[in-house]
C-alpha cells in the first residue's frame, strides 16, 4: 500500500497519551484506540451557552442551542430531541431473517427494514425490543443478544438506536397500533445483502444491522446470547 501523502499527515501538537492532534485542515495518522469524548479532545469541545425550545411535540422536540466554540466564538445548533429506539435482527434460521415492509410518510415510499420502535420513557432497551418484535411481527424469541448501538443522525438528532439479535423465534399474532400498517416477510441473508447493494434497501438502521449480521455470521463479532430465563426484561 502506498504511503499517505506526508503533507496530509502534518501534526502541530501532541496531547495526552502521546496522541498527535492536527491543526485545521491537516490529517494525521494515530495509533491510539478510537473512542468517544476523552480528555485529549478539549480542543474540539463546544460548550452550551443557552438553549431554546422551538417545538415540543408528542414524539419529537426541536431545540436551538447557542454554543461556545473551541476558539471562543459562538454559534447556533438546531437539532431534534429523540427518545431513543431499538432495532431487532430476527433470525428465522441460519440463513433467513425476518424483515418488514412499511410506508414511511417523510420519504413517501414503502421501505423494507428490520423491526424497530421507539423507547417509552424509562423503558429498558431489551424490554422494548421484545415488545416491538411481538407487536410488529407476532414473534417472540427464546434467545436475545445485545449487539451495540448507533447514533442515526449525529448532525441534527439525539437519536440512539440499540441493536439486538433474536433467535429461536416462535410465531404468534401481531399487535399493531390502529394507525400502523405493515407486513412481515422472510428473506435469505443473500437476498438482504443484494438488496442493500442494489439500493432496494436504503434504511440506515437496516444497512447497519446487515453489517452486524455479516460479521456475526463469520464469527468476527461474536454475540453473547441470553435466554428468556436469563433475562426477563
Amino acid at each position: 500500500m502506498a504511503a499517505p501523502n506526508q503533507c496530509l499527515l502534518e501534526a502541530t501538537r501532541t496531547g495526552p497519551h502521546g496522541r498527535n492532534h492536527p491543526s485545521n485542515g491537516k490529517l494525521i495518522i494515530c495509533s491510539c484506540p478510537i473512542t468517544m469524548t476523552e480528555p485529549a479532545d478539549a480542543h474540539l469541545i463546544e460548550t452550551l451557552v443557552e438553549s431554546q425550545t422551538l417545538f415540543n411535540g408528542d414524539f419529537l422536540k426541536a431545540r436551538r442551542d447557542t454554543v461556545r466554540l473551541p476558539d471562543g466564538n459562538e454559534s447556533s445548533r438546531e437539532y431534534i430531541v429523540h427518545p431513543g429506539a431499538v432495532v431487532i435482527i430476527p433470525l428465522l434460521d441460519d440463513n433467513h431473517v425476518l424483515l418488514e415492509r412499511q410506508f414511511r410518510h417523510p420519504v413517501n415510499r414503502v421501505m423494507t427494514e428490520f423491526p424497530a420502535g421507539k423507547l417509552n420513557p424509562g423503558e429498558d432497551p431489551l424490554a422494548c425490543a421484545k415488545r416491538e418484535l411481538l407487536e410488529e411481527t407476532g414473534f417472540t424469541a427464546g434467545q436475545w443478544a445485545r449487539a451495540g448501538a448507533m447514533h442515526l443522525a449525529i448532525a441534527y438528532s439525539t437519536e440512539i438506536i440499540h441493536i439486538f439479535f433474536a433467535r429461536d423465534l416462535i410465531p404468534g399474532k401481531q399487535k399493531l397500533d390502529s394507525d400502523e400498517f405493515l407486513e412481515a416477510r422472510a428473506a435469505t441473508v443473500e437476498e438482504l445483502m443484494q438488496s442493500c447493494r442494489t439500493g432496494a434497501i436504503t434504511d440506515a438502521k437496516t444497512l447497519t444491522c446487515t453489517l452486524w449480521l455479516q460479521n456475526m455470521r463469520t464469527g468476527a463479532w461474536p454475540m453473547k446470547w441470553l435466554t428468556t430465563k436469563d433475562n426477563n426484561g
